[in-house]
């Protein structure tokens, strides 16, 4: 998703990781698997501070594995699927990507939300040959044969709202985000599409997550009077900002658009009152009205009852991530890891399903798919523009994975 900070949390995961392959631990692929089953893992924060997000991850990978047992499984085997619970703790991320890998000795590992916690995990899987799926909406710019995103990238998923925001109400944006990595580089690709419309980004400002006090931002974007205002906010404290500007009587005075609200749900946590009106940028809305998605929410509020929560871009990915590697081991006709990368690397995986038209690109290891605006009320969207089959072109310039399968990178874009 976002990386909130890299400096520090791969302490200490480096040499446990290398301690194991002093140890001759190094994976030697499928050594102990059952014959009759396929076995991934999901290593997805079901507690902690990111639970709002790892919990419905977490359901909709294990939908997604259900379904394929259903149908009759992989290549005639029944998918196994262990879940575990790193609890936003990033030592438990580095223990179980090894464990996953070296233990259990998984075809993949479906997991991380933060990009600092994916970043914890992908070197650790690259290195003992496990197949890694990212399936979080980030900021962009891994550049890895061994992991795969469905996650959309920021192009993606800036683009849509900057050029909505600068058509729809002005060419004088102010924008503000979260204090990370993330934020800014989404802060940065919005001045971009900024020059491109003839528009400007007037002024940008950062908040630590645990900010929860926003009087004297909301005073200084009164003072500046821009045409309408970019948010790019995270987190509890932060969903306090859209309280804070509807009691300031600003919400019918200076239209939001958004790359963040509604992710971490938002809309039902303020009232309607507090969230109407304002618009967000998403691949995924649960109120999208294509066939294959009224029928999956409807399969996952059924499986899950009153532990089913609202489904966003981000709670969906686990659902979308395993379905699409499930394509390439069918494709393949193989789970071996080799044989599955080959296959998705194709340029043939594609999939109509809950988000749509959704294809894997062999360049990138990205997937091509839909964004949507969408107006927030009454605590639902109400989804009135789509983009059809975006390419996650943020660092193509110096990513191609068909030209040099041996990149290794979480890239930041030059801009």
């Amino acid at each position: 998703m976002f990386d909130i900070t890299r400096r520090g949390l791969l302490k200490g995961t480096v040499g446990s990781a290398a301690s194991l392959v002093a140890a001759g631990l190094a994976a030697s692929p499928k050594a102990f698997a059952d014959d009759d089953e396929i076995v991934i893992a999901s290593i997805f924060d079901q507690s902690g501070g990111l639970d709002i997000y790892g919990t419905p991850m977490t359901q909709t990978c294990e939908l997604a594995v259900e379904e394929i047992n259903a149908a009759g499984g992989l290549l005639g085997k029944k998918v196994r699927l262990i879940k575990y619970d790193p609890q936003s703790n990033m030592e438990l991320y580095a223990q179980y990507a090894q464990e996953a890998a070296l233990k259990e000795r998984v075809d993949l590992v479906h997991g991380a939300i933060t990009s600092a916690s994916r970043e914890v995990i992908r070197p650790i899987l690259r290195r003992f040959q496990t197949l890694l799926w990212y399936s979080v909406i980030y900021e962009g710019g891994v550049c890895d044969i061994n992991n795969f995103v469905s996650g959309v990238t920021a192009v993606q998923w800036v683009k849509p709202m900057a050029d909505y925001g600068f058509k729809t109400h002005g060419k004088r944006c102010y924008y503000i985000g979260a204090d990370y990595n993330a934020p800014q580089i989404i802060g940065k690709w919005t001045e971009v599409f900024a020059k491109e419309q003839g528009a400007e980004v007037i002024t940008k400002d950062f908040f630590p997550l645990d900010v929860a006090e926003f009087g004297p931002a909301i005073a200084k974007i009164q003072e500046a009077k821009p045409d309408w205002l970019s948010t790019c906010l995270v987190g509890a404290a932060h969903t306090g900002f859209y309280r804070q500007w509807y009691a300031a009587g600003m919400l019918n005075e200076i239209p939001i658009v958004s790359v963040t609200f509604g992710v971490g749900n938002e809309h039902v946590q303020l009232s309607a009152e507090e969230g109407n009106g304002i618009v967000s940028a998403q691949p995924y809305f649960q109120e999208l009205q294509l066939p294959a998605n009224v029928e999956f929410v409807k399969r996952y509020q059924e499986r899950f009852g009153d532990d089913a929560q609202y489904l966003n871009s981000v709670g969906i990915g686990g659902y979308l991530g395993t379905m699409l590697w499930s394509l390439g081991v069918k494709a393949a006709g193989s789970h071996e890891r080799e044989d599955v990368i080959a296959a998705l690397r194709s340029g043939d995986i594609a999939w109509d399903g809950p988000a749509g038209h959704m294809v894997v690109d062999p360049v990138t290891n990205h997937v091509v798919q839909d964004m949507h605006m969408a107006e927030c009320q009454n605590q639902t969207w109400n989804i009135f523009e789509s983009y059809s089959q975006l390419y996650p072109s943020d660092v193509i310039d110096r990513c191609d994975l068909t030209k040099d399968p041996d990149m290794n990178a979480h890239l930041e874009p030059i801009i």
